[in-house]
């Protein structure tokens, strides 16, 4: 049986989860993820994880947050002034909207307080800070 290492294509079946047990992702009902091992394409912590692995491999990965989508980093909220917003923009906590940064690149960002004078954004990645847990399965290798 071939094990796999860096530079194969694979596809695997995964479920992701936080450490409450919630699922925040699955493959579950769709297509198996397709990605070159040690590419960058998926998260280091479960990137690194699949080395040796062989199809029809399945395997708990507890990966820290470091290894996925990093810590929260405080730089990435700003609190901006609340007459800077159009009034068609809703800002209840929790909304995801999208904006654009100096180079035209789209920044999507949460909308995490909100007072009189001002509405904090809030642009790290939504699992920022968390350690996850997959479970994942070997489809194929090539």
């Amino acid at each position: 049986m071939n094990e796999i290492k860096q530079g194969d294509t694979v596809r695997i079946h995964y479920t992701g989860t936080l450490l409450d047990g919630k699922t925040f992702d699955s493959s579950e009902g769709r297509d198996p993820l397709e990605f070159v091992v040690g590419s960058g394409q998926i998260i280091a912590g479960l990137d690194a994880a699949m080395s040796g692995m062989t199809v029809g491999d399945t395997k708990k990965v507890e990966v820290p947050c470091v290894e996925a989508y990093g810590p929260i980093n405080p730089a990435m909220r700003q609190a901006i002034p609340r007459e800077g917003i159009p009034d068609d923009i809703p800002l209840e906590l929790g909304t995801q909207l999208q904006m654009q940064t100096p180079e035209g690149q789209a920044l999507p960002v949460t909308v995490v307080e909100v007072d009189e004078a001002t509405v904090t954004l809030d642009a790290n990645h939504p699992l920022a800070g968390q350690d996850l847990i997959f479970d994942i399965e070997v489809v194929s290798i090539n």
